[in-house]
């Protein structure tokens, strides 16, 4: 997949038009570009930028154009840390967006706590931006919303014995204590889990623990390379087990990843689907094609559109152009916008924009079905 209008040539920054720092809106984000979740960094990256650029066709904001830099962490906790301390540094970002996961988070929100400046539409509905500084401005559901979406439904079918994949840190374990506690205040089986190493590639001997909980269900709480292996797996040994992955998993990663093993499994939506026909989704799919992406649009790039849209929004109400404080002041007040069939709320009391949750199943043809 390639952004060639967009990206600079040093490969580490995507710039949603040509500005100097002195006129533009720097906003920073760091995203896992290469590594074990490139294809949902580059998603990320991509969706937003083409948005950008786009604005920028119209003459951006305030007549200031909005550029996107994009610093490659890895999908690594610490590097994400390090990206974050030069966007705000030497790059002066007004703004901190689309980062892609909770524990890439982590190190980087303090830093925006500190510098008084927005950290916004982080890819993740855990804890750590769930219960975060009053710098950091969701537009997602939580993870507890997508559990609720996703139990309700196999409970209401009777299933009991759940079996949680999730990785063996912080955000890993909260996520396994959601099912837990969903569970038992329905009077349900305590999970069972099978707990991995972030980056740890799964094996035989996983697939071997997995199956000897005889799930009724499992629930994947990992990124796409190790569901999609856990998938693959289980079919070559002709053993279907139901699965629900969260939002997380990144659709479209992994139905790419796990081929035919896909079918008949359930990810959680946060946005609409992308080929419904609401405005928003339209409008993306014209970014992104006049961006030079040749892919049909994922659920990851309309995130990310619609994220960098409200975002757009908030600039545009900021008193102050290009000044970070004014831009938190105005996500702040920013009350109900409606992105063109996808509605956020921010006012007092309230960070997190959405609590929308759809719950698709792949088809045998590899497409997510709502």
């Amino acid at each position: 997949m390639k952004l060639a209008p967009l990206v600079a040539a040093c490969g580490l920054a995507v710039l949603a038009g040509v500005a100097s720092a002195q006129d533009a809106w720097i906003v920073g984000q760091s995203a896992p570009l290469t590594g074990s979740n490139a294809a949902m960094g580059r998603d990320i990256r991509d969706g937003a930028a083409a948005y950008f650029k786009m604005l920028n066709a119209r003459g951006g904001i305030s007549g200031r154009p909005v550029e996107l830099v994009t610093l490659d962490d890895a999908n690594n906790r610490q590097t994400a840390g390090a990206n974050t301390q030069k966007l705000l540094g030497e790059k002066r970002a007004v703004a901190l967006f689309g980062f892609a996961s909770a524990t890439l988070s982590l190190d980087a929100i303090p830093q925006a706590e500190k510098a008084n400046t927005l950290f916004f539409a982080p890819l993740s509905g855990a804890d750590p931006v769930r219960k975060a500084p009053p710098v950091v401005y969701t537009m997602r559901a939580s993870y507890g919303e997508e559990m609720e979406k996703i139990l309700g439904f196999w409970t209401g079918l009777g299933m009991k014995k759940v079996v949680v994949v999730h990785y063996d840190d912080e955000v890993g374990t909260q996520n396994f204590a959601l099912v837990s506690q969903y569970l038992s205040k329905n009077g349900g089986t305590p999970p069972a889990a099978l707990a991995l190493k972030r980056n740890q590639a799964v094996d035989d001997a996983h697939v071997d623990q997995l199956r000897e909980h005889k799930p009724d269900v499992i629930i994947n709480t990992a990124l796409s390379g190790a569901a999609s292996e856990i998938s693959k797996r289980l079919a070559k040994r002709g053993s279907f087990v139901p699965m629900s992955s969260l939002s997380f998993v990144g659709a479209q990663q992994y139905i790419d990843a796990a081929g035919a093993a896909a079918a008949g499994v359930s990810i959680a939506q946060v946005v609409p689907n992308p080929s419904s026909g609401a405005p928003v989704v339209r409008e993306c799919a014209k970014a992104l094609a006049d961006a030079g992406i040749t892919a049909p649009m994922n659920s990851t790039h309309l995130e990310a559109c619609i994220g960098a849209k409200v975002l757009a929004e908030a600039m545009r109400r900021a008193r102050k152009p290009g000044d970070p404080t004014a831009l938190l002041a105005a996500m702040a007040s920013l009350g109900s916008y409606d992105a063109g069939g996808f509605v956020v709320h921010y006012g007092a009391g309230r960070r997190h924009g959405s609590s929308y949750v759809d719950l698709g199943m792949v088809s045998r043809d590899g497409k997510l079905k709502g």
